[in-house]
């Protein structure tokens, strides 16, 4: 039986010829090793679970933890394992049926929170909460973290069962589970069925079967999932596993008080939507309730602006710095902040930084020879420091502008001065990164970092994960502003994170404040600028497999057809176009 695997090696694929009824673990194994585990594989453009059987004349590529359908497969199995931990955990210690919610993305894992059985009545379940967090403690958080090295140990195989829409409705209706009842019932695709997961823990008796319900392809067994650590956090867990960039190892704790004093806020701002999870959303657009949801969004983010422009006043800074990942909505938060600003008193001037690049004949090159915009070596910081501390001293500056197709900076077009109670607002990549401003006078400094940090839940076990969304704004931006196919930006997004990486999110904790830029309902709005471009991607594409899984999402989300109640400052205008900030 002949099949062509496409490796490092031979990126073009070549011909192999196989035994019939091998699966794609046993062919891993066979043609190994390879430099990472190897997770998922994507067989004829499909992202496919290694316990599938190799047929004749597939195509096939392995996937390791840097990919990204291979390193959300790892995020489902060891939430799944973590899952059961936690529940025998808190059991022996006289809490049996507690849960545990997979909350948000937070220091390269996960935020958790310990939840009461499910079927309590509201006041039962708040006493049960206050009784959760006594039991919380440091060696709960080491017995739960060992009983997964348990499980892991076991190699536990991970069986998939593929069940009728009804079926599944009933699995999670006799465990109380409303959120994933309501979430099945609402998917209109008459031919859904869903896939739910089975492991089988061994015990004393009849072995324990641990049924759960995953958004996408799972890992074959518990001995996949060798790296992990728990931290007891706050009023919770963090559950940390490798990242993409670094498979075999966990990345370095540093503790993100920030990103979780933003995640909290987030909380209070669903809250007020009356939103929990996505079947709330849901419910709401079905209903006509969008529009009160957009509105309410929208006006938590012009107060928190404005209470970002008051804190900067009263501490009398002048140069305001901004920075954020890729499509966070850096532009339109600027322009609104200066006005926000303006309300207040101040007269704020707006630049960015990539007037200060370089000249290009003199700019880096990075890894592939492609001159290098994203290193901090493209700015010229010393002219830039010096026009900043020139305007800040009332001097009249040559503000320079850079020509993109001739490569070099222009002056004299830009003539500017600022009077001494004026604020300098500027937007760029490097923006938090203190080398950038060492020039400068720190007193004179308001660091902001704005990322769409935090999304709805789908449920109480599976997120959405907020690069993501990201990509998906982005791909809505390119699409209609630059003309971009949806398989070039999923194509491009690799390098784009890469670059985060390097970047932005090492500084994130230089921040003074955290703009959380997700808006509740954007998923639903996006979806439907975005579901005709991943519809295009065709098998022969290798960006087929990620448009595939971003389409299965999407089936869940209840779509935003009109606009019109979406306000023309509204971040989300800056991808889907009629924003007044945007050209």
């Amino acid at each position: 039986m002949d099949i062509k695997l496409i490796t490092e090696a031979a990126p073009g694929g070549e011909k192999r010829n196989i035994r019939e009824g091998i699966t794609l673990e046993e062919l891993a194994r066979e043609t190994g090793p390879y430099q990472y585990d190897i997770l998922l594989a994507r067989v004829n453009g499909i992202d496919t679970e290694l316990t599938a059987k190799v047929n004749e004349d597939d195509t096939i590529r392995f996937l390791d933890m840097r990919n990204q359908s291979a390193n959300i497969a790892y995020q489902r199995g060891v939430t799944f394992i973590y899952l059961i931990a936690v529940r025998e955990i808190f059991g022996q210690i006289g809490l049996k049926g507690a849960d545990a919610e997979i909350d948000n993305s937070l220091n390269k894992g996960f935020f958790t929170r310990v939840r009461p059985p499910r079927g309590l009545e509201r006041k039962i379940q708040n006493q049960v909460q206050d009784q959760i967090q006594e039991m919380l403690t440091e060696e709960v958080v080491e017995r739960i973290e060992a009983r997964m090295h348990e499980l892991v140990a076991m190699n536990l195989p991970i069986r998939k069962s593929i069940v009728s829409k009804e079926e599944g409705v009933r699995i999670w209706a006799e465990g109380n589970y409303d959120e994933k009842v309501k979430l099945l019932k609402e998917v209109s695709d008459p031919d859904f069925m869903p896939a739910f997961y089975t492991i089988d823990v061994p015990s004393e008796g009849t072995p324990e079967s641990y049924v759960n319900y995953f958004f996408g392809p799972m890992v074959p067994s518990t001995g996949y999932i060798k790296r992990f650590e728990l931290r007891k956090y706050h009023k919770g867990i963090l559950l940390r596993y490798p990242y993409y960039s670094s498979p075999d190892r966990i990345p370095e704790y540093v503790d993100d008080s920030k990103m979780y004093g933003a995640f909290s806020e987030e909380h209070r701002w669903l809250h007020l939507l009356g939103i929990r999870h996505l079947p709330d959303m849901n419910d709401l657009i079905t209903q006509g309730g969008a529009k009160d949801t957009i509105l309410l969004s929208e006006a938590l983010h012009e107060k928190k602006i404005a209470e970002i422009a008051d804190e900067i006043k009263q501490k009398h800074k002048r140069i305001v710095l901004i920075a954020g990942p890729s499509s966070s909505g850096k532009t339109t938060f600027a322009k609104r902040l200066c006005i926000q600003l303006r309300v207040i008193g101040q007269r704020p001037i707006y630049m960015g930084t990539d007037d200060y690049f370089v000249n290009r004949d003199d700019m880096e090159v990075d890894e592939n020879g492609e001159k290098d915009y994203e290193s901090l070596n493209a700015v010229d910081i010393d002219l830039f420091c010096s026009n900043m501390n020139d305007l800040l001293a009332g001097k009249e500056v040559d503000i320079p502008e850079f020509d993109f197709i001739s490569g070099t900076k222009i002056f004299g077009k830009r003539m500017t001065r600022i009077d001494k109670d004026q604020i300098i607002v500027i937007e760029g990549i490097h923006a938090l990164n203190s080398k950038l401003t060492e020039q400068i006078p720190d007193e004179t400094k308001f660091k902001i970092y704005i990322s769409p940090l935090a999304q709805l839940n789908v449920d109480i076990h599976n997120r959405v994960p907020t690069t993501d969304v990201r990509m998906l704004r982005r791909m809505v931006r390119d699409y209609k502003y630059r003309n971009h196919s949806a398989a070039a930006t999923i194509d491009s997004w690799p390098k784009v994170r890469s670059g985060e990486d390097k970047n932005i999110f090492p500084y994130n904790g230089e921040a003074d404040v955290l703009f959380n830029s997700t808006l509740a309902y954007e998923i639903g709005l996006l979806k439907k600028y975005a579901e005709p471009l991943l519809e295009e991607i065709t098998p022969d594409q290798p960006e087929y497999g990620e448009a595939r899984r971003l389409l299965d999402f999407f089936r869940f989300f209840r779509t935003i057809e009109n606009e019109k109640d979406v306000p023309n400052n509204s971040i989300i205008r800056e991808f889907i176009g009629g924003s007044v900030f945007v050209e």
